[in-house]
């Protein structure tokens, strides 16, 4: 496995910094967002991934499938909305010719990620859930036509209102299971999963399925805004090396990269961000 920089953890650089930085620091891997795509352009951003001679380890993100659980043509326009905007996604991880897409479902139909609850939304997980298969249907064949794995991500429960409604692993693989692997995979995050005490069975049980290993540290307590409470390897409680065994023992070879959510890390030297990043990787996360 090698290292990889997901560049919303040096947010403040754009893709071509973090491509440069990359480069500078012996990476071999980047995982790439689409604003910061979007931002460069596509066509230059490929043009400069390549020049470097830099793997794309995934793109981030599409998802958000669960809107169409709203009721009546509300729902409706909402499916269409999420379906055009992920065969979008599916498009430019295509020509970036990245890994995977990264999959990040959405959480209860109507509930804005970090917004209070709206006046109108429905607490029908299970419909949320099945939304999100729903649009698998939809979107798996259009990303194997492309040459795309559709990587879903399971978030920590503490996201399930608002951003996934899937917050297991177990959970996440079974979606899968329908597809060919080549078209629907599955994420392992660390932040994510590491409390999960079925995590080595389903490591094991999703084998060549796992599309993605990002990493980075769950810290306590949590800041008031949970979505920074991702810290730098060291900073807090999750245990890497068993991990890191188990999804080697399941045939992962791919990248494994670095995503981390933190108003301290943003802030910082990014430059200084990589070089602890590897350090902490080699100390760390390698078994």
């Amino acid at each position: 496995m090698s290292l990889s920089l997901n560049q919303w953890t040096t947010r403040r650089w754009s893709l071509a910094e973090a491509v440069d930085g990359c480069v500078r620091h012996g990476l071999e891997a980047i995982g790439l967002w689409r604003e910061k795509v979007e931002e460069q352009g596509l066509a230059e951003s490929v043009k400069l991934v390549r020049a470097a001679g830099l793997r794309v380890s995934s793109l981030c993100r599409g998802g958000f499938l669960t809107a169409g659980g709203l009721p009546g043509e509300e729902g409706r326009a909402a499916f269409a909305r999420a379906l055009d905007d992920n065969r979008r996604a599916i498009d430019e991880a295509a020509e970036l010719e990245a890994a995977c897409l990264v999959m990040v479902v959405g959480g209860l139909p109507g509930v804005r990620p970090g917004e209070a609850l709206p006046e109108s939304f429905t607490r029908d997980l299970a419909g949320a859930r099945e939304r999100v298969a729903e649009a698998l249907a939809e979107l798996a064949p259009y990303a194997g036509e492309r040459g795309v794995k559709l990587a879903l991500e399971p978030l920590h429960p503490i996201y399930c209102p608002d951003r996934a409604v899937l917050s297991t692993l177990g959970q996440a693989l079974e979606l899968s299971l329908p597809y060919p692997e080549e078209q629907v995979g599955v994420v392992v995050d660390t932040f994510h999963v590491w409390w999960d005490p079925r995590l080595a069975e389903d490591i094991a049980r999703a084998g060549s399925r796992i599309a993605s290993y990002q990493v980075c540290d769950y810290l306590h307590p949590l800041p008031a805004d949970v979505l920074l409470g991702r810290g730098m390897m060291g900073d807090g409680v999750i245990g890497f090396p068993p991990i890191t065994r188990a999804v080697q023992a399941a045939g992962y070879a791919g990248d494994v990269e670095v995503e981390i959510f933190n108003a301290d890390v943003w802030a910082a030297d990014p430059d200084e961000v990589v070089a602890t990043m590897k350090a902490r990787y080699e100390e760390l996360v390698l078994p």
